[in-house]
């Protein structure tokens, strides 16, 4: 089993990368960049995805560094870019931080030190551990129905307890990104759903830390159509890991 149990390059200290997959993020990313916690991340990296607004010229200024993708290719895609990026300059942890204020950065050092202890190579900022939490933070009652209905199926299907896989604040290790084959994922938001089952399908360790989320409208947030068909195609996931494990293998799920 694949787990965290020892530092991705023993020797010296793990680097720390922030990433921000970004679109339309002017008004939000000063405020989140600074909240971040100092001292927790060697570098932030933000991939905009060809965004109409300042999204560019505001992370510029705060001189973070910038690659830009010269036309939208999604949620998923822009992931990707921040992933590969992030392993070709060394890093051993990265943390996918959205730009646009919903998570708190505040619980960045907590996301890393759960990969850097051994408790997983993946850490999850959940909304739902603390009682309460996701829908005092101004969570739409139907994404919370949808939220506790797919979290439900996916822990039935994968065999583990997570309180919830859709949340959008992770922490990955070096050693989970150069395993599993994200590449081969789509460049939607099913994005999420099939690097988690991936993980699932290569048994390692998923550890959860509690976070505070905030909904508002400069926040980045899918409507109810999108909602349903991401809800569809993570149910269709679901379905390709259950006859992958009965013996029709699928290219998500192998080496």
């Amino acid at each position: 089993m694949a787990t965290a149990e020892n530092p991705p390059r023993t020797g010296r200290r793990a680097t720390v990368m922030v990433v921000m997959p970004a679109y339309n993020a002017a008004q939000t990313l000063r405020s989140t960049f600074f909240a971040i916690p100092s001292g927790v991340a060697d570098k932030v990296l933000l991939v905009d995805d060809a965004s109409s607004d300042r999204t560019v010229e505001v992370a510029k200024e705060l001189e973070i560094q910038v690659i830009e993708h010269p036309h939208n290719v999604g949620y998923g895609g822009n992931q990707k870019t921040c992933y590969m990026e992030a392993l070709r300059q060394g890093a051993d942890v990265v943390v996918m931080l959205h730009p646009d204020g919903q998570y708190d950065p505040k619980v960045l050092g907590d996301m890393v030190a759960a990969i850097q202890s051994g408790k997983g190579d993946i850490a999850l900022g959940s909304r739902f551990l603390a009682p309460g939490a996701a829908r005092k933070g101004g969570m739409p009652w139907w994404k919370f129905l949808a939220n506790r209905f797919l979290t439900t199926c996916e822990n039935l299907v994968l065999g583990l307890h997570l309180s919830e896989y859709h949340t959008g604040y992770r922490a990955y290790s070096r050693r989970f990104l150069e395993t599993v084959p994200f590449l081969r994922n789509s460049n939607d938001f099913v994005f999420d759903t099939q690097i988690l089952v991936q993980a699932a399908a290569f048994d390692f360790a998923i550890a959860e830390v509690p976070v505070n989320t905030k909904y508002f409208s400069e926040a980045s947030s899918v409507n109810f159509r999108v909602s349903t068909v991401y809800g569809l195609k993570t149910l269709a996931v679901l379905g390709g890991y259950l006859l992958h494990r009965l013996g029709l293998k699928s290219r998500l799920f192998k080496h």
